[in-house]
C-alpha cells in the first residue's frame, strides 16, 4: 500500500496520493480487524495531542487523512512532506465507487431515519452495483446496540459509513472495535443528512480556498473563539520549527 506517515507535532497523519487510492482501499478490506479511516481538521489534531481516547483513536487508526488546510501549511512549515488534503465528499463518492467496481458492500449507519432511507435509495441509484447490506439510523436507545453490533458483525460489510446522532460520535467505531472482524469504517457527521440530500455540502470551490470553516461560523458566531486555539497552532507550529532548527 503507498501510504507514507509522518509525525506531525506528535499526531499521524497519512499521504495518500489520489492514484493510490483504490489500491489502498482494497489493501485495507484484506487486512484482518476493524480498519478505522479518520478525516482530520486542524481542531482534531490539536486535541489528538493530549492524552486520552481520542488520542488513543487516531493513533491506532488504520488512516488519518487531513481536510484543514492549515494542516498542509503546517506541514510545509515544519519542512515535512506535504499530505494530501481531501475533500471529504470527493473522497466518499471514489470510496464508494472503488468498492462497486468490486461489488463489495456497505452499511449505513446513523443519521434520522427519514434521512437515512433517503440516502439509501440515493446510493443504490448512484452506485447500483455495490450491496447495501443494512443500515440503522442515530438516536437509538441504547438497548438497541447490542443488536446493531451483532447485525454489523454478521453482514461484514466492506464499508461501515457512519453519520450523525450516534452514541460518542466517531469515538463509537473505536468505543465497539472489539464487536469487528473485518471492515472499514468512516464516520463524517453530515454523511447521511448530504447523500440524502437534506443538507447542502460545502462547495468544493470554497473546500479549496480554505474557507469552509465560515459558513460553520455564520450558524454558531461562538466558533470565533477558536481563534485562541487556531493562534496556539500557530505557536506551536513556530516552537516545532525553532526546535528543529536548534536540533540541527
Amino acid at each position: 500500500m503507498a501510504v507514507e506517515r509522518i509525525d506531525f507535532m506528535r499526531v499521524p497523519l497519512d499521504i495518500v496520493p489520489p492514484e493510490d487510492l483504490e489500491q489502498t482501499i482494497l489493501e485495507l478490506l484484506s487486512r484482518e480487524g476493524p480498519q478505522q479511516i479518520m478525516l482530520v481538521s486542524l481542531w482534531d489534531v490539536l486535541r489528538a495531542r493530549r492524552r486520552g481516547e481520542f488520542r488513543s483513536m487516531v493513533t491506532s487508526a488504520a488512516l488519518v487523512l487531513p481536510v484543514s488546510k492549515s494542516l498542509i501549511r503546517g506541514a510545509a512549515f515544519l519542512k515535512k512532506k506535504k499530505p494530501v488534503r481531501y475533500y471529504p465528499f470527493s473522497l466518499l463518492i471514489s470510496v464508494l465507487g472503488t468498492l462497486e467496481k468490486y461489488y463489495k458492500t456497505l452499511y449505513l449507519l446513523g443519521g434520522q431515519h427519514r434521512s437515512l432511507m433517503q440516502a439509501e435509495r440515493n446510493v443504490r441509484s448512484t452506485f447500483p452495483h455495490l450491496g447495501i447490506v443494512g443500515r440503522f439510523a442515530g438516536g437509538y436507545h441504547r438497548t438497541m446496540e447490542k443488536n446493531i453490533l451483532t447485525a454489523i458483525a454478521k453482514a461484514q460489510p466492506s464499508l461501515v459509513l457512519i453519520g450523525d446522532r450516534m452514541p460518542g460520535g466517531q469515538r463509537w467505531v473505536h468505543r465497539n472495535r472489539k464487536n469487528f472482524r473485518t471492515g472499514i469504517f468512516l464516520w463524517s457527521r453530515d454523511v447521511i443528512d448530504v447523500f440524502s440530500d437534506r443538507k447542502r455540502r460545502v462547495s468544493e470551490k470554497t473546500f479549496e480556498r480554505g474557507l469552509e470553516y465560515f459558513p460553520l461560523l455564520l450558524k454558531n458566531p461562538l466558533r470565533f473563539f477558536r481563534i485562541f486555539q487556531y493562534l496556539w497552532y500557530n505557536i506551536l507550529l513556530l516552537a516545532y520549527r525553532i526546535f528543529r532548527t536548534a536540533r540541527s
